[in-house]
């Protein structure tokens, strides 16, 4: 099993090697924009809850994208439950535009290093994104299905609606909700809202409160907390 510390290694390894043969592999085409986002927050969350159990995490996402057409990959050495001490999604999508709406259909394979015996450590979803701008406000509707989830969850479902307000030339304020439903697997409503401030060109701040209908389970993932993140983008 790959600790924190090798795991990272691998994750700013797979940035500098994607980083560098993106841009020759297209060499023949178009040559595609290439840009990278560093970042770090106190927990890792994904679908509305915590997945690191309190424990903050860092990570590194590489994006090529020509036109619509994009590619990306994110990578982050965090424990997780059973075993996983690190989490890698590969996506592949397309964003369209039509009638004053921005769209996002994307494929995304996620694989989780160092999980137990036994333990399908990958799985694929599906996701769509529909996203309308009117001045100051967006506002974004979000659904990721799996036929086939991690550890013992099937098929699932994650439906999730985001407003955003553009307070100040730098500041934004949004708040979402989200329903999971999964066989096999874990029900619940997920909300947050946040502050995402841009403190430089090329570094933002994110700070949010996230919350759940399992909230009582104030020792594992769905227990309520503040989530602050620090994003480095070139």
């Amino acid at each position: 099993m790959l600790n924190r510390l090798q795991l990272g290694g691998v994750v700013f390894a797979l940035i500098s090697l994607v980083t560098g043969l993106v841009p020759a592999a297209a060499a023949a085409a178009e040559k595609p924009d290439v840009s990278v986002e560093l970042g770090a927050a106190t927990e890792y969350v994904s679908k509305g809850v915590g997945k690191s159990m309190g424990d903050p995490h860092v990570y590194g996402t590489v994006t090529a994208s020509n036109g619509p057409a994009y590619i990306k990959v994110y990578a982050t050495p965090v424990e997780m439950s059973k075993g996983s001490d690190g989490e890698i999604l590969t996506t592949v999508g397309v964003a369209p535009k039509a009638a004053g709406l921005e769209f996002d259909f994307k494929g995304i394979y996620r694989l989780r290093p160092g999980t137990d015996a036994g333990v399908d450590s990958t799985y694929w979803e599906v996701e769509a994104d529909v996203t309308k701008k009117a001045g100051p406000v967006a506002a974004r509707l979000r659904v990721n299905y799996t036929p086939d989830g991690f550890a013992g969850t099937k098929e699932a479902w994650w439906v999730e609606g985001l407003a955003t307000v553009k307070v100040a030339a730098k500041t934004k304020v949004s708040a979402a909700l989200g329903v999971r439903k999964a066989e096999h697997g874990a029900d619940y409503t997920a909300y947050n809202i946040g502050v995402r401030q841009s403190l430089t060109k090329h570094v933002d701040a994110d700070v949010r409160w996230y919350g759940s209908s399992r909230g009582d389970d104030l020792r594992g993932e769905y227990r309520p907390g503040l989530v602050g993140s620090l994003i480095l983008k070139f």
